[in-house]
């Protein structure tokens, strides 16, 4: 979804950090052969991900949705050198794919995949976190902010994607849409929680950054 017009869209893109090309490649593969494409973070948003990791520069990163690898690889970038990143996903069909790309990369070794189901994940994860990319089932956003906003550290971030969700969020919603009400409850969780600040960047589909206090 394009919140400003596609001319001034495609102007942005072209003024910003071109896509390395390693993610090229993963970007070209993935849809070819992998169903719904449209989940990867692509181009422009990676480009966004690379440079606020680069920013904040986490020793341990976690992000919950893999999908084919793309946005981990963006957001390694910003590693310390004995930083880790871990990535769950609970589709072990794509773990081969994205191991290979991950082993292609700088950052190979220092990127650890967990397949099964993230709410149990990450209560056993014994680590305190830098940086966290939420970008997984829609439903179960509330349940993942829980789970890990007592294992980040002081002046940690967590980025939230698709939270404008194709601009649903802001029309009547059908008894049966319970991502869009998921995320209603999550944007509203995110604003009033006195433990982080919240602002909402309107690219792509919406992309959350919230400050641990």
């Amino acid at each position: 979804m394009h919140f400003i017009p596609e001319k001034l869209d495609e102007y942005v893109v072209n003024h910003s950090e071109k896509e390395p090309n390693l993610l090229q490649q993963l970007n070209r593969e993935t849809n070819q052969k992998i169903l719904q494409p449209r989940m990867l973070s692509g181009h422009y948003q990676g480009r966004v991900l690379s440079i606020l990791s680069k920013l904040i520069h986490p020793k341990n990163i976690l992000e919950i949705g893999t999908y084919t690898g793309y946005s981990a690889l963006c957001l390694a970038e910003g590693l310390q050198k004995n930083g880790e990143l871990h990535t769950i996903d609970i589709n072990e069909e794509l773990e081969s794919f994205q191991r290979k790309y991950f082993d292609l990369s700088d950052h190979g070794k220092q990127i650890y995949q967990h397949i099964g189901d993230a709410s149990k994940i990450i209560p056993n994860l014994d680590l305190k976190f830098d940086l966290v990319f939420i970008d997984a089932d829609k439903p179960n956003y509330p349940l993942y902010f829980d789970l890990v906003i007592d294992k980040m550290n002081s002046g940690a971030v967590i980025l939230s994607d698709n939270v404008l969700w194709n601009g649903k969020v802001i029309e009547p919603v059908e008894e049966e849409d319970i991502s869009t009400k998921a995320l209603l409850e999550y944007n509203k969780l995110l604003i009033e929680d006195k433990r982080i600040e919240t602002v909402v960047l309107p690219i792509r589909d919406g992309l959350t950054i919230s400050r641990v206090l």
